[in-house]
């Protein structure tokens, strides 16, 4: 009987506990990449207190053998390399069955690379705990969470061990990498391909809003719309109220001011600061009813109609390959209405792309024009965005 008992560890769970304890290791796992990694190393959008991020770090070290450099700094040169052949695991250049696969691998090989450990690993723990034991004795920390599975939970053990060392590869790399650049819906017109991928919220911690989290990657909060569940922005809301966690940014919310009819430095500045939503509502509000109506009437005269029209007028067009470009300028030459819409959106967003290199009377001045050129147009939609664009002011961030 002794030795039937101690098969099932010191602890002696039942089925169901086996299951929780191993769900309760798998989420203190995700938060603390998602927390501590993500939303505090990689991004500075918020600051944990010392004994969370020791924890994290004690955490990740022990269950997933992570070093905080190595993750942050291929995280960020992510960020910064995106979708191109320097991107460490994008889908769009690796494609989609190596990231899900071997996305792990991946990860190794750009661990190695020193350049990007010292370009992209500034700011991160360089104290006596990461450089002696951290990184130079990460079996160490694997092989305790090993014995202490063991110990505690015996041979059911061996299955929650196998599952807290599959987690990361299959649902960072594989999920959020991959998936997340390949597949879901997008919120906002990023000048990458990632997505939104839920419902994998209990497993992702809120990672799953990749889309989001690419528009705004600065901010500790993902979701965007009402629906949309941040599992981890919670746990940094009960973090704040416990005193454990300060939130230093998060992403704009627009704000619009009817009273608002001049355009004046404060406008520029909420229209760059929100720019993101501005290009979201001017995709809803003007180019998606101009193509449907245009489209109509395509249809009417007998025309053919391009093959997934509403994605050609809505996705950044150094996203499209040349076929679907070729698409695009065919529907943009049948309709003059679409072509005029098409060019007053990449002016709007052209807008920001230039704000580091003028000033900002001059940036007042172009878009006073931009909306004095809209309201001359005779797009009626077009008329009203530009009217409504001058409305765009600051909301304190909550």
């Amino acid at each position: 009987m002794e030795n039937i008992d101690f098969l099932y560890g010191l602890l002696g769970l039942n089925f169901w506990g086996y299951v929780l304890v191993s769900f309760v290791m798998l989420q203190i796992t995700v938060l603390s990449v998602t927390l501590y990694l993500h939303r505090d190393a990689a991004h500075r959008a918020m600051d944990l207190h010392p004994a969370i991020r020791h924890f994290c770090r004690a955490w990740l070290w022990m269950s997933t053998g992570i070093v905080t450099r190595e993750w942050v700094a291929i995280h960020r040169k992510h960020h910064a390399r995106c979708e191109t052949p320097d991107d460490p695991h994008s889908p769009q250049i690796e494609g989609l069955r190596k990231v899900l696969l071997e996305g792990a691998e991946l990860y190794q090989e750009e661990a190695k690379n020193p350049e990007t450990l010292a370009k992209f690993g500034r700011g991160t723990p360089d104290d006596w705990l990461e450089n002696n034991l951290y990184m130079k004795r990460r079996n160490i920390g694997i092989t305790l969470f090993v014995v202490t599975c063991l110990l505690l939970f015996g041979v059911p053990g061996i299955i929650m061990i196998a599952v807290q060392m599959v987690s990361q590869p299959m649902l960072a790399a594989g999920i959020i990498n991959g998936v997340g650049h390949h597949t879901g819906y997008r919120n906002f017109e990023c000048d990458d391909a990632s997505r939104n991928v839920v419902p994998w919220g209990l497993l992702l911690g809120g990672e799953e809003l990749h889309n989001n989290h690419h528009a705004f990657p600065s901010s500790a909060r993902f979701s965007i719309r009402p629906w949309e569940v941040d599992i981890g922005w919670g746990a940094v809301r009960v973090l704040r109220v416990l005193g454990l966690a300060k939130v230093r940014r998060v992403a704009p919310r627009p704000a619009l001011d009817p009273a608002r009819s001049s355009i004046d430095l404060e406008t520029a500045r909420a229209i760059i600061v929100n720019r993101m939503h501005v290009m979201r509502d001017y995709t809803r509000s003007v180019t998606i009813p101009v193509m449907k109506r245009e489209l109509s009437a395509l249809r009417e005269k007998g025309r053919s109609l391009p093959r997934r029209a509403r994605r050609l007028v809505t996705r950044q067009p150094a996203l499209l390959d040349a076929a679907a470009r070729a698409r695009l300028s065919e529907l943009l030459e049948s309709s003059q209405r679409m072509r005029t819409v098409h060019e007053f959106r990449e002016r709007l967003k052209a807008l920001w792309d230039s704000k580091g290199s003028v000033s900002n009377e001059r940036l007042i001045g172009q878009i006073r024009e931009w909306c004095q050129q809209a309201e001359a147009s005779g797009i009626r939609v077009l008329q009203d965005f530009a009217d409504r664009l001058r409305a765009y002011s600051i909301q304190p961030a909550v």
